[in-house]
């Protein structure tokens, strides 16, 4: 007889649909990267270089550098949002998490209580709106268009909130490179968007897990860096520039609310040979490294929209990537992106619906999350033909022209 574990799983138990079987074909979903720009020939050198110089020092939880981090790396850190975001901070403003999902469960473990109101995009992260809900936190959308969250519809939504007796424990934003809309917010938004903050005495939450990859125009500077009265809190990754399996990420934050994250951290100190790693390798090639990243993912981006235009038509609507790794599609009203997912798997394709990436999921039933971070050209190409005949299968969308080809 089976011990019977069912009657004890605590009320916070889950369950995984399925023992893993291995990527789909043509998988569009999750922030995978193109396997072959992973660093790996120089990460390899730099594991030699920094395990004979520093190995030892192992041996110790935090080495030498503390619970917030290997030192140096922190200090990388510092260098480069000085250089590309236009921030300054110290290595004592910085905390080396596990990856950026470490880094938002510890602000959510600071700041939020069941009950409590956040205000953020209403299309989103979905692991973003996942932990929200399971803390049992209210999360309010606001409208986004090109330019990603409107500012006027924010200040609507906090001044309806307050007309209701609702202060928003925080302000959680991606401003650059939208996940997952891939919208890009420009600083007279940032501005503005800290003057609401100030008028409603409110704090923002700044995802940036994706500036390092933007193509086209300006990086604009990050939320923080305009900042004037530490009200900001910050998080990135290398997770998406240098290899998602590596599990680093950061928070940068006034040390008056970083002294309160930190405790929260209770799983004695992220990784140690990553972060010893990456501090041997990025200060030479960090720069170099992205600058090459930016034309595959261009060209990437480019063959999706593409075939996006070849086999679905005017019935696709969607934002031009300028970054990322992402493109949220809007299909006809009629199509129900949930349905088509699980249609599409049957065929090899796999792909985010749109209600589990936004705040109102039914409005959002007709959008789809589209990565094309990991797969080949070629393999973009093939994926999409497939789901535009799946798509035109079940909800007869998209029409079959002569303007359209069929894959």
């Amino acid at each position: 007889m089976t011990f019977d574990y069912s009657a004890i799983l605590s009320s916070r138990a889950a369950a995984a649909a399925s023992p893993w079987k291995g990527y789909p074909p043509y998988h569009f979903v999750g922030g995978n990267i193109d396997e072959p720009t992973v660093p790996s020939e120089a990460l390899a050198e730099a594991v030699k270089k920094v395990l004979l110089a520093e190995g030892h020092d192992m041996a110790k939880y935090g080495m030498e550098s503390g619970p917030q981090g290997y030192l140096p790396l922190r200090q990388f850190i510092c260098d480069n949002l000085k250089r590309c975001a236009a921030m300054k901070v110290s290595p004592d403003e910085v905390l080396v998490t596990t990856g950026s999902l470490q880094a938002m469960d510890l602000v959510n473990a600071a700041l939020l209580e069941p009950g409590d109101v956040v205000v953020l995009e209403g299309a989103n992260y979905g692991g973003a709106l996942s932990r929200l809900r399971k803390l049992g936190v209210d999360f309010v959308g606001v409208d986004l268009d090109e330019g990603g969250m409107r500012m006027d519809s924010l200040r609507d939504t906090m001044e309806a909130l307050k007309a209701d007796g609702r202060k928003p424990k925080m302000i959680y934003t991606i401003p650059t490179v939208q996940n997952p809309t891939g919208t890009v917010m420009s600083t007279e938004r940032r501005l503005e968007m800290l003057e609401i903050a100030r008028d409603y005495d409110v704090p923002i939450f700044e995802d940036d897990c994706y500036a390092d990859l933007i193509w086209e125009g300006e990086r604009p500077p990050a939320i923080y860096s305009l900042d004037t009265d530490g009200r900001v809190i910050y998080c990135a990754t290398f997770s998406k520039t240098i290899a998602p399996a590596l599990r680093v990420g950061y928070i940068v934050a006034p040390w008056t609310v970083l002294k309160h994250i930190m405790p929260l951290k209770t799983d004695g100190g992220s990784g140690a040979l990553e972060q010893m790693v990456l501090a041997e390798y990025l200060p030479s090639n960090f720069e170099r490294h992205v600058n090459g990243l930016l034309p595959m993912l261009k060209e990437k981006a480019e063959a999706m929209t593409q075939s996006l235009d070849e086999h679905f038509g005017a019935s696709a609507d969607y934002i031009k990537p300028i970054g990322g790794i992402y493109i949220w599609v809007t299909l006809p009203d009629m199509v129900d992106t949930r349905k088509l997912s699980a249609a599409a798997a049957a065929a090899g394709v796999a792909l985010n619906p749109g209600p589990e990436w936004s705040v109102d999921g039914e409005a959002n039933k007709h959008r789809m999350r589209l990565c094309f971070g990991h797969p080949s050209v070629e393999n973009i190409k093939e994926g999409i033909a497939k789901l535009a005949d799946v798509c035109h299968r079940e909800f007869g969308v998209p029409l079959r022209s002569g303007n359209v080809h069929r894959g």
